[in-house]
C-alpha cells in the first residue's frame, strides 16, 4: 500500500483477498468509518478499481489497484457501533483457541453474531473491537442469537476458503446438545426432513419441513435420560438455518425454551431448574486446520445456565 500526498491511499489487491467483495474488504479496512459513507464513496464513484468506478458487489482480483479517497468523519457522526465494554471483555474470556488464522469462540447466548436489525453489538463487531489490528475477521458460519457454544472465525482470506470448502464437502464435523420433549427413541438416529424457509413481513425467518425445501439431514444419539425430558447429541449433515430446532420438532420433541418452535407446557416442566433460554449449544468441532493441515477437535463448554439445569434434573432423577 501507498498513500498519495492528497490523502488518497492506492492499495495492491494479493491473493489474500482474491474474490473478496469491494464494500466487505472496505468495510474492515476502513474500520470505525459508518457503513453509510462507505457505501456513499463507492456509489459516487470516488472508490476506482483499476482507475475505473465500480459497484459494491465487485469482487476483488489479485493484481487489481485499489483507489481509497481521504475519508474525512465528522465529528458529530455518531459511530455505528459502540459495544459495551463488558460485552467485549466478555468476548474474551470466551476465546476458546486462536492463531495467525483462526478464532474459535464459545459465543454467549443472546449474543448476535451481527449487529443489524436493531441490534448494534455482534460478535463480529465486538472481535474487531478486541482485535483492531486485524485486518481481517469473517465468520466461516452461523450460530442463532440464542444458541451458544462454538463459532469459528477466519483471520485470512486464504483461510476462510479453506474452511467453506470443508463445510461443502461435509468434512467439518458440528455435535450440538439439546435438551428435548419427552423420551428420544433410541432407534431414532437420524431426521431427514427438507426444509423451507420464509422471511415474514416482520423480517422474521420462519423454517418449515415442506416437500419443496431443500434437502437436509440431523444425526442423533441420546446422550442421557431425565424422563419428560432427553439430553441429545444433534450432529447436522446439512447446514440450514433453524436445521436442528425443526427437525427436533418434526420428530415431535422440541427443544426446550425455543420460543419459535418450542412448546410452552414443556418449559413449564422445566422452570424449577432455573433455565430460561434455548437448550441448544455447540459443544464441538472438528475440522482440518487450514494452514497446518492438522485435525483439530475444539471443545466449548457449557454455560452456568445449562450446568444448572442438568445438575437439577440429575439430582431429581437420583432422588
Amino acid at each position: 500500500m501507498k498513500t498519495e500526498h492528497n490523502g488518497v491511499q492506492l492499495i495492491a489487491i494479493t491473493s489474500e483477498h482474491d474474490g473478496q467483495r469491494i464494500d466487505n474488504f472496505l468495510r474492515t479496512f476502513l474500520k470505525g468509518v459508518p457503513k453509510s459513507m462507505i457505501y456513499r464513496i463507492l456509489r459516487k464513484g470516488e472508490v476506482r478499481v483499476n482507475k475505473k468506478r465500480i459497484k459494491p458487489e465487485y469482487k476483488l482480483i489479485a493484481g487489481d489497484e485499489l483507489r481509497i479517497p481521504p475519508i474525512r468523519t465528522s465529528s458529530r457522526e455518531a459511530p455505528e457501533v459502540s459495544p459495551k465494554l463488558e460485552r467485549v471483555a466478555q468476548l474474551d474470556r470466551a476465546i476458546l483457541f486462536e492463531d495467525d488464522a483462526i478464532l474459535v469462540l464459545n459465543k454467549p447466548s443472546g449474543t448476535a453474531v451481527h449487529g443489524g436489525s436493531g441490534l448494534s453489538f455482534g460478535v463480529i463487531e465486538g472481535l474487531r473491537a478486541l482485535r483492531p489490528d486485524a485486518r481481517f475477521l469473517e465468520l466461516v458460519h452461523r450460530l442463532d442469537r440464542d444458541t451458544s457454544g462454538i463459532l469459528l472465525v477466519a483471520k485470512k482470506r486464504s483461510a476462510l476458503r479453506s474452511l467453506h470448502e470443508q463445510l461443502r464437502d461435509k468434512t467439518m464435523q458440528k455435535d450440538y446438545l439439546a435438551l428435548v420433549r419427552g423420551e428420544w427413541p433410541s432407534h431414532v438416529k437420524s431426521v431427514k426432513a427438507p426444509l423451507l424457509k420464509n422471511i415474514l413481513q416482520s423480517g422474521e425467518r420462519i423454517v418449515k419441513v415442506s416437500s419443496e425445501g431443500k434437502p437436509s439431514e440431523t444425526r442423533f444419539k441420546v446422550e442421557e435420560r431425565f424422563g419428560f425430558a432427553t439430553l441429545v447429541k444433534a450432529s447436522p449433515v446439512t447446514g440450514r438455518t433453524h436445521q436442528i430446532r425443526v427437525h427436533t420438532l418434526h420428530a415431535g420433541h422440541p427443544i426446550a425454551f425455543d420460543d419459535r418452535y418450542g412448546v410452552a407446557v414443556f418449559d413449564q416442566q422445566l422452570t424449577h431448574t432455573g433455565l430460561s433460554r434455548l437448550f441448544l449449544h455447540a459443544a464441538a468441532l472438528t475440522f482440518t486446520h487450514p494452514t497446518t493441515g492438522e485435525t483439530l477437535r475444539v471443545e466449548a463448554p457449557l454455560d452456568h445456565g445449562l450446568k444448572q439445569c442438568l445438575t437439577v434434573l440429575r439430582q431429581k432423577k437420583n432422588a
